[in-house]
Order: C-alpha cells, then structure tokens, then sequence
C-alpha cells in the first residue's frame, strides 16, 4: 500500500437545518467559511498529501477562489455518497490511503486527522474517530413510546475524517451502488462495515462536533475565541 494519502471534503450539501440560501459549507464563521476551516484543518495535518473538495457544480468558481490553487474542487452530487464517489474518482493513482472528511466540521484538530491517517498507515484497513456517549439513550417506536433503554457503555458518537485503505474504499463504493432499497448507510465506515471489512476506532476530540444548526456555530464562534 502507497503511503500517500488524499482527504476528501463533501461538501456540495445545502444544509436545511442550518437554514439559509447559501451552501452549507459556505457559511460564515469568524470570517471565514466553514469549509475554509475544514480544509485548513487538513492542510495542517503532517500526513495529508493532497486535498479533494466536492462542491455544488453552481458554485465551483466561488469554492475555487476560496480555497486556493493546492486544493482542487471538482462537482458533486445531489447526495454524499455521489460526492465522495466523485472524488475517489479523481484522485492520484499513487494514493494507498483516503481521508473523507464533513466540511461541518470546521474546528477538527490537525492531530486528529494525523491520528486517523497513521492508524491506516500501520495497518487498518479503516478507522473512525469516537467519543463515547454521555446522554441516557432511549430506543422508541413509531409512536414515540420507549422500547428500551440502550447501554451507553457500548455506544459511540462517530466523527470525521474517517480513514480507509485506497482499495478497501473503492470496494465499498461499488458495492453501495447495489445496496437494497431501504438499507441505512450513514457514513462511510458503514458501506465498509457492509464488505464485513473491521473497522477500528480511535480517540475523537470534542472540538470535532459537527455544525448542523445555529445554535453549533454560535459555540464554533466562542471556540474560536477561546483559541485566539
């Protein structure tokens, strides 16, 4: 396996929950956008060789010049699982190992994403970054009553970027274009977990939590404070 590794940001979303009429990945935090932040984030990172962005194929000149000649921006998909096939399908031949990563998560430490890469570099065909769950978690039926109370000591909040083996990854993409109607696929990790492939876990951050409403980018924006 190459010892190259690419990241990869889907970030062609509109984002409905966060409300507004501009792309996701476009929105302001301190100045800048979030997509900015994610891609800084990867740059930073001490074994990330290259970086790929999907964005909406109406706003391709917009993410260009925000982000640069060394990143290359190419279209995405109506959906994430088409941007990031998108993306795969570009890369450098020589990269072994893939880092995708959400644009909505604009405060990711570097060393996070170093810790996910190197993990693949030793050996695992694919890792994901987790915390482990604080809240009481209710299982509930189609009417909202409680099923059951789950056992949060086996439970985990994933976060990105998730890291796979270059080839481990393509297989995955393959196969998600035969999945069954119905079948819940979340993130990457999960068309992996699909190929019975093992995927392995390691220690996530607190600052890479995901902005998915306003109230996420008000606590971005006093983090960042914090940082300066």
């Amino acid at each position: 396996m190459s010892d190259r590794v690419a990241a990869i940001v889907p970030a062609a979303g509109r984002g409905e929950r966060l409300g507004g009429s501009i792309p996701k990945a476009l929105r302001p935090l301190a100045g800048r956008s979030l997509v900015q932040h994610a891609v800084e984030t990867l740059i930073l990172a001490a074994l990330v060789d290259e970086v790929v962005v999907a964005a909406p194929a109406a706003e391709l000149d917009a993410f260009t010049k925000l982000l640069g000649p060394g990143v290359r921006v190419i279209a995405g998909g109506a959906e994430r699982i088409d941007s990031v096939r998108a993306a795969i399908a570009v890369l450098d031949e020589t990269v072994g190992v893939v880092l995708v990563h959400d644009a909505a998560r604009p405060l990711t430490p570097p060393g996070l994403v170093d810790a996910v890469a190197s993990a693949v570099l030793a050996g695992a065909p694919a890792v994901i970054p987790v915390l482990a769950v604080n809240d009481t978690i209710k299982e509930v039926d189609a009417t909202g009553r409680v099923v059951r109370t789950v056992p949060r000591d086996v439970l985990r909040a994933v976060q990105t970027p998730q890291g796979f083996r270059r080839d481990i990854l393509d297989e995955a993409y393959r196969l998600g274009e035969t999945l069954p109607d119905g079948v819940m696929i979340t993130d990457d990790a999960g068309l992996v977990e699909a190929l019975g492939v093992p995927v392995t876990t390691v220690p996530g951050s607190q600052e890479a939590f995901k902005v998915t409403r306003p109230a996420d980018l008000v606590f971005a924006e006093a983090l960042l404070a914090r940082r300066d």
